[in-house]
């Protein structure tokens, strides 16, 4: 074992911004004014730079009309249209504090985001799927006091921008000027799979730094144009994506209004596109198409795969198949902007597809026990912790979970399972309440994960633990099989025999044709482990075998 503690510094000579998002907008806007900005396939939209200005000075001034003030709240719940970019931008240049609502939000989780965060003026869509915002939001609206404006984007979009016209240009100058690059300027709800969801409070800071060196991070340029596919409500869209392109001056390609995996092809085959990104489960998507031979991707560059571990095997498959040789993976959470690490395009090849690279420009990670806290060293699993510029201010009106959160010394607690090798590469090795503690062995499910993924008939696979009566807990594993394939647990475990450790071969088997998954396409652990359970039934557990 190292004696080298697991702690890293991203020293960078390359500074940060010290601006708000307005003046980084504008800063490309004066740069490339005719560059192309913007691309919504779904809605025949084109703009460019100076186009996509001029309309978020439109929105700004409407927001203005409204009577919105700096440091007011602007919902916004919409799946992936120009609008959302356009709203994102006018709030940034009006200091208003954008909340995200999430596209698959129902009526309890709606009305608490919106009280939560003290909505004023919201901006939604008309409808999503199978989903009736209009009259969701008509059912709970008596319960939200602070919200006194509603504009349905359908249909009053063009209202909210002709309202700007009654305000003048030397008004939004005026409050232009009076933004601080420190001032909160995005709400985001964490998913709270556990008690109410905490909304994270980002700062102009925060999100156009940590945009701006992801891009850094994909050697993007204005020659590049990126497919976005991931929910703009999410950091992952919002930040990566949109914020990444703004800094840069890249042009924002946007396949649609939520994620489907020819749109992603046939979106980069006639766009051209050079970047691509994504979480795992929509590569494997992509990849596993049946018309996936049909199209040019070959203007492919980079990328990023994040939001969930990524399967080696999957990382391999996008190189080789997909051409993004210089794919990167990212890993970081809402409440850290959101990324704290990432590989970089010359990493040596098992560095960029088997760990999460190494820490950001001006960030700080540590790893340590999770019991006593101390550093631990190199190799050894411990929590990850990050600090510096990227981390929240805090969870709106929510000082008890901030506290917990982020410790005196300012290091935000992930709750995620890491080691740190030699050169500082961090590998994520499971979450501190997904690991598995089995007669007294700790699993970690991302090992087995892994493993699986290697079997030739297996084209994702999900490691959870269930309770046992004997051993405190068992292994138990979800499969899905390739298009074609057949599965059965005997085979899979046979398979395990001799490579694995035996305490690790799952004692349990589920082979599925889907997994329970959030809107931004991550796996929910726990909901597979309530429906094993129901399945499995707890007395008979260490009988019962599943296929």
């Amino acid at each position: 074992m190292s004696t080298a503690l697991s702690y890293a510094h991203g020293v960078a000579e390359t500074p940060l911004l010290g601006e708000t998002i307005g003046d980084a907008f504008l800063r490309t806007v004066q740069r490339i004014p005719d560059a192309e900005a913007l691309v919504v396939r779904a809605q025949g939209f084109r703009a460019t730079w100076l186009q996509l200005w001029d309309k978020t000075t439109e929105a700004a001034k409407g927001l203005l009309a409204l009577g919105v003030s700096k440091g007011d709240r602007v919902g916004l719940w919409s799946p992936n249209r120009w609008e959302w970019v356009v709203i994102q931008l006018a709030c940034a240049r009006v200091g208003a504090i954008l909340v995200n609502v999430n596209p698959a939000y129902k009526t309890a989780e709606l009305e608490y985001a919106l009280r939560q965060s003290g909505v004023g003026v919201l901006c939604l869509a008309k409808a999503f799927r199978q989903s009736d915002y209009v009259a969701m939001l008509e059912e709970v609206r008596g319960k939200l006091p602070d919200l006194r404006d509603v504009i349905v984007i359908d249909d009053a979009f063009d209202k909210l921008l002709g309202a700007g016209s009654f305000v003048s240009d030397e008004r939004l100058t005026e409050r232009e000027a009076l933004l601080e690059f420190d001032d909160p300027i995005n709400l985001q709800y964490t998913s709270g799979t556990t008690g109410f969801p905490k909304g994270a409070t980002l700062t102009h800071h925060n999100i156009l730094n940590n945009g701006y060196f992801v891009g850094r991070g994909c050697a993007l340029t204005e020659r590049d144009r990126v497919c976005i596919p991931v929910p703009f409500y999410h950091c992952f869209g919002m930040v990566m994506g949109n914020l990444a392109c703004v800094a840069h001056g890249a042009t924002m390609v946007i396949p649609g209004e939520a994620f489907d995996p020819v749109a992603v092809l046939e979106t980069v085959a006639a766009e051209r596109c050079t970047a691509l990104y994504g979480v795992p489960t929509m590569f494997i998507a992509e990849l596993d198409h049946p018309r996936f031979a049909e199209f040019d991707l070959s203007t492919l560059r980079t990328g990023i795969m994040a939001g969930s571990p990524c399967p080696v095997e999957v990382m391999k498959r996008v190189q080789s198949q997909m051409g993004m040789r210089e794919v990167t993976i990212c890993y970081g959470m809402t409440e850290t902007s959101p990324v704290s690490t990432q590989s970089a395009l010359d990493d040596p090849l098992e560095k960029r597809v088997g760990t999460v690279g190494r820490v950001h420009p001006h960030v700080e990670i540590k790893i340590v026990d999770p019991g006593t806290s101390a550093v631990v060293p190199r190799g050894q699993a411990g929590e990850l912790c990050t600090r510096g510029y990227s981390v929240m201010l805090g969870y709106w009106h929510n000082p008890e979970a901030t506290a917990i959160a982020i410790d005196a010394a300012g290091w935000m607690h992930t709750g995620d399972l890491a080691t740190m090798d030699e050169g500082g590469y961090v590998n994520i090795v499971g979450r501190i309440k997904d690991m598995i503690i089995r007669g007294g062995e700790n699993i970690y499910p991302r090992e087995i994960e892994e493993f699986l993924h290697t079997h030739p008939d297996v084209l994702e696979a999900q490691v959870i633990g269930v309770p046992s009566e004997r051993y405190g807990e068992e292994v138990m594993a979800w499969v899905r099989p390739r298009a074609g394939a057949s599965l059965d647990a005997a085979a899979i475990e046979a398979f395990c025999k001799g490579k694995i450790a035996t305490f690790k071969i799952p004692r349990f088997w589920k082979v599925a044709g889907e997994f329970p998954m959030t809107v931004t396409g991550k796996v929910q652990k726990f909901r597979m482990r309530e429906l094993a359970i129901a399945e499995l039934g707890l007395h008979h557990a260490a009988d019962a075998k599943m296929a």
